[in-house]
């Protein structure tokens, strides 16, 4: 099952990812995976939607309230399994991933063996692994793009993982090194009503 990945700007109303959240959870019905607001590198008036594929753009992005923003076409790698729906509660950390494009098989094998010790060491999650479409910069410039999202009990165990001692973290810095840029950033899942 693929998924679209939609990041979109807001008004100031200090309820405006509830009522965006409410608006998309009543107008897509069972596309919607999840709807994320903002808590750390994102901007306030920013929610984050994940849909399964075939989601018309437009009924999210000229939604109601919506201000403006922009769409990602995703195919999931390891996870999720078809149907997973990310649990509530902690935090979410999206990471998008720019890797060299020779490597992108590489940077999901050893994303799939770091996951266990990493999963067994903290109270930590991985939802999903996605490999983003190819845009025709990305082919240009040689690279991918990928999202991996990650549910922590909250910003405290996030930092705990970040231990360089672990066998989870000696893998990833060995994925490290096929990434030309990791932008992480928080946010908490809005529940459907």
């Amino acid at each position: 099952m693929d998924y679209s990945y939609f990041s979109v700007r807001l008004g100031r109303d200090r309820t405006a990812q509830r009522d965006f959240a409410d608006r998309m959870h009543a107008s897509l019905e069972n596309a919607v995976v999840a709807v994320f607001a903002p808590l750390l590198g994102f901007a306030s008036n920013e929610a984050l939607v994940l849909t399964t594929a075939g989601v018309d753009a437009a009924a999210v992005l000229n939604a109601p309230g919506v201000a403006g923003g922009e769409s990602h076409a995703l195919t999931p790698t390891l996870r999720p399994a078809d149907g997973a729906k990310p649990p509530g509660g902690g935090i979410y950390v999206h990471n998008w991933f720019t890797i060299d494009a020779g490597a992108f098989d590489e940077f999901v094998r050893l994303s799939g063996v770091a996951w266990p010790d990493f999963e067994q060491r903290f109270e930590a999650k991985v939802f999903g692994l996605f490999g983003a479409a190819s845009t025709a910069e990305d082919r240009a410039a040689g690279e991918r793009r990928l999202l991996l999202m990650t549910r922590y009990r909250d910003l405290g165990e996030w930092q705990a993982s970040r231990d360089p001692t672990t066998e989870a973290m000696q893998v990833f810095a060995r994925r490290r090194e096929l990434t030309r840029v990791s932008l992480a950033r928080a946010c908490v899942l809005v529940p459907a009503p």
